[in-house]
């Protein structure tokens, strides 16, 4: 009896971890709006390094940002820092820049000599040049899902919050590793955003957050800041995030969208980058996180153990019950998050993310990346 028992236990961590946090995805409220009197000036940072194209393509839809004050006149400015690019990065800013007078560039030399590794100086360098308290970041290759996205996403800072974490997606595209980026996109979203909403934050995406100057220099100033090249999102969060300091925002409006990796060998040195900052979590984080891994993974393995005992009947009842709980669930996420068309893959992706634990394990645990691009 000893594996029905543990299939047992296994099942209750994973019904637990949705009563106890994901169903919190529910909670969060619309993405508010911020009335023209009560908006403060932003500066949104993006840090280039061969990014030439998507900066053409993305920048004019940053820049069309309806976020001006009782005049008209645009809140935000938009600081692009060229890290080495030996593309044709900086001929793209210099034309947008005739174009857009809140626009601005910093150039980062290829033989700068960089007190903080990777993204980390690039980064530093843009909130230097930063003229207001309010940040918002994006990547290059990422575009707003809407011209109210500024809006968004700074409301919470209105309302006395130091960080707010948004979504990132991916576009939808054809194939098995589209859809598999998407699933893994919402479920880690799902984790991240019902942390915050329980006072456990712990990481956000760089390719759309918000925070103030002074929530990243307390971030930056922690010895843990420079550990790695990139991870500059988890670690602010980690860092400086409070349990009532961080806000989610959820809305449509409000999301930024990018294209995913198109090879499986591209997703998989992304994912190594992603996943290297997990081991400089708190150490409660990590055990909560390592905990839901560790139950998912078991739960498949004694499942699939127990359909070859006498108990195979007892296995199947516990696991559709289980299966019902999470796959209403990541179907009501993802019809939330615009991606109700890989719903019929969950079955798959449950078993996949099992593999995928295994698979990044020396990421997740020991091995760090060590570069951002």
């Amino acid at each position: 009896m000893l594996l029905p028992g543990i299939f047992i236990l296994l099942a209750a961590v994973q019904i637990a971890y949705a009563l106890c946090f994901f169903r919190r995805i529910f909670s969060i409220p619309p993405a508010a709006s911020l009335p023209a009197k009560e908006r403060r000036p932003v500066s949104i940072i993006i840090c280039a390094k061969n990014e030439a194209q998507n900066l053409k393509q993305n920048l004019p839809l940053i820049l069309s940002q309806r976020y001006n004050n009782e005049s008209g006149v645009a809140l935000y400015e938009v600081i692009v820092v060229n890290d080495a690019s030996e593309d044709n990065t900086a001929q793209v800013l210099k034309d947008t820049e005739q174009r857009y007078t809140n626009l601005w560039d910093v150039i980062v030399p290829a033989d700068a000599v960089r007190g903080l590794k990777g993204k980390k100086y690039a980064l530093s360098k843009g909130v230097a040049a930063a003229s207001h308290d309010w940040l918002v970041f994006i990547d290059a290759d990422c575009a707003p899902s809407s011209n109210v996205w500024l809006e968004k996403m700074v409301a919470p800072l209105s309302a006395g919050k130091q960080i707010v974490a948004g979504y990132g997606g991916y576009h939808q595209d054809r194939g098995l590793l589209n859809a598999f980026i998407q699933w893994e996109t919402m479920h880690t979203f799902l984790q991240y955003s019902t942390y915050i909403l329980a006072g456990k934050p712990y990481m956000a995406v760089g390719r759309n957050m918000a925070c103030t100057k002074q929530a990243f220099q307390t971030a930056a100033a922690s010895p843990t800041w420079n550990a790695l090249p990139s991870g500059d999102d988890d670690l602010l969060v980690s860092i400086a995030g409070t349990p009532d300091n961080v806000a989610v925002v959820c809305d449509n409006i409000a999301f930024t969208g990018t294209k995913s990796k198109a090879t499986w060998a591209e997703w998989i040195s992304q994912k190594q980058r992603h996943l290297s900052t997990g081991k400089y979590y708190k150490p409660e984080i990590k055990r909560l996180l390592g905990l839901y891994g560790i139950a998912h993974a078991g739960l498949w393995i004694s499942f699939f153990a127990l359909l070859f005992s006498d108990h195979v009947v007892f296995a199947i009842i516990i696991m559709v019950i289980r299966c019902i709980v999470y796959w209403v669930l990541w179907g009501q996420v993802a019809a939330k998050l615009g991606n109700r068309k890989m719903i019929f893959l969950f079955p798959l992706f449950d078993i996949a993310w099992m593999v995928y634990n295994f698979a990044f394990l020396p990421y997740i645990t020991w091995k760090d990346k060590k570069n951002w691009k």
